[in-house]
């Protein structure tokens, strides 16, 4: 797997900046390797869907997106943060509008940052855009290289903005270089030699400052790659399965296609037209779906009808069950619910699954949860920095409802109305909810039944 990602990154047209020529400019030593940014680089085409797999009939179904999507959606649907000043409220409120797309990118390439530019303006970087130098204890960036490009004929600018925080002091210098190739840092120039570079300080350091100037998130997910602390994109566990999603889609797609029914007529059937100059013939069908139907020359006496349908027997039940089982495979790997990606209709086959399946979705979405809780905090330190609001006494509020447990407990409530109605059986509510089997359901009900007499 990893030899064909290597194959393949090196041939997509949008590449990371190479952490090699980021530790020969600045002489320090990116955490990130090469092979991280390999494969960062591949999770970003999956998430577009040109996945080294995606050629040919076999396309992508886009369930990375969806994976991301359903995460986001579900850890923002219910969160309510605020800040207890109004003004900074209000830059933070405008500074998280595009949180939800923005995560969803982050969940797809493992991290992402969010990096105030003044104001109430923020800028999303995913991990495709910037270059880790250190971490913390806690897994907090506390030294970081953010690359702006700027091409130029065929120049390539590049401006590489550090930020680095020791011991309370907040440095940020700047310095731009000029190249003829793209994966090339090449000479050192003067900020000044770019016009809308040319107000950018040098190197401006801040004493007193106790966290980074920025929100930076990570997937909870241990990195397996590298060892490093960057992070992991939440769908790396299942990539093998989007892979076979994908091939049994196009399966799917080919038996529609290859099973169209047709009208196979032998050329007796069809008008004659001689075209050419040498006379030569043209058989051709008046006024009839080309689709539906297909000139076949056939012997004399091999067939006594001039027409013969073509309606083969569809398959597709079988591969769509194989293309279900692959989708309920893809959600056991990322973490997902039954029914998230697979069809509805086949998740409940069995209480204790459904009920595993959304703990474990739980668990994910309460760790994302946590992990985007600290890095919004951060983002509001940095905003009351950038803002001059840091020593203003604010507070901030992060909260995140459990809306995976409680639809469970709604669940739970309408299904004992159901039972009090007579609409559902109590062996039943037994069986779906305390994970019998039938014999024992019946059997508990009729224990308590005698108990109560």
């Amino acid at each position: 797997m990893l030899e064909r990602i290597k194959t393949f990154v090196r041939g997509v047209i949008r590449k990371m900046f190479p952490a090699k020529s980021i530790e020969q400019a600045l002489d320090v030593k990116p955490c990130i390797s090469s092979v991280m940014q390999e494969r960062i680089e591949f999770w970003h085409n999956m998430y577009i869907g040109i996945a080294p797999w995606c050629k040919g009939s076999v396309t992508s179904l886009r369930k990375e997106q969806g994976i991301c999507m359903e995460f986001a959606n579900v850890c923002l649907n219910e969160m309510e943060s605020q800040v207890s000043i109004e003004r900074l409220d209000d830059i933070y409120k405008k500074a998280i509008q595009d949180l939800n797309e923005n995560l969803q990118s982050g969940l797809a390439l493992g991290s992402f940052i969010i990096k105030p530019l003044g104001g109430d303006k923020v800028e999303y970087l995913t991990a495709d855009k910037f270059v880790p130098l250190a971490y913390d204890e806690r897994g907090r960036l506390t030294d970081v290289v953010f690359i702006q490009d700027k091409k130029d004929g065929e120049d390539y600018y590049r401006r590489l903005e550090r930020h680095t925080l020791i011991d309370s002091m907040l440095t940020i210098s700047n310095r731009a270089f000029v190249s003829k190739s793209q994966d090339d840092i090449g000479r050192e120039i003067s900020l000044e030699s770019v016009e809308e570079w040319k107000n950018f300080p040098k190197s401006v350091s801040y004493q007193g400052i106790d966290k980074p100037d920025f929100g930076y998130y990570r997937n909870p997910i241990k990195n397996e790659i590298d060892g490093s602390p960057c992070g992991v994109s939440i769908y790396e566990a299942g990539i093998d399965r989007l892979e076979e999603v994908d091939n049994q889609n196009a399966r799917i797609k080919w038996e529609f296609k290859s099973g169209e029914r047709a009208i196979q007529v032998t050329p007796q059937a069809v008008k004659k037209t001689t075209i050419g100059p040498n006379g030569e013939m043209s058989f051709e069908t008046a006024d009839l779906d080309e689709r539906l139907y297909r000139t076949v020359d056939l012997q004399d006496g091999e067939y006594k009808d001039f027409y013969r349908e073509w309606s083969p027997e569809f398959r597709d039940t079988n591969i769509i069950n194989g293309l279900n089982y692959h989708l309920r495979q893809l959600e056991f790997s990322v973490c997902l619910s039954y029914g998230d990606l697979s069809d509805v209709a086949d998740v409940d086959k069995t209480a204790t699954e459904a009920k595993i399946a959304k703990k474990r979705k739980f668990n994910m979405v309460a760790a994302i949860q946590s992990n985007l809780k600290d890095c919004l905090e951060d983002l509001v330190y940095a905003l009351a920095f950038y803002n001059a609001m840091l020593r203003s006494g604010y507070e901030f509020s992060c909260t995140f409802k459990d809306s995976i447990l409680e639809d469970e407990a709604t669940e739970r409530e309408n299904d004992r109305a159901d039972v009090a109605l007579g609409a559902m059986q109590l062996w039943e509510y037994r069986m779906k909810h305390y994970a019998e089997d039938e014999e024992t359901a019946k059997k508990m009900v009729a224990q308590t039944a005698d108990v109560i007499e």
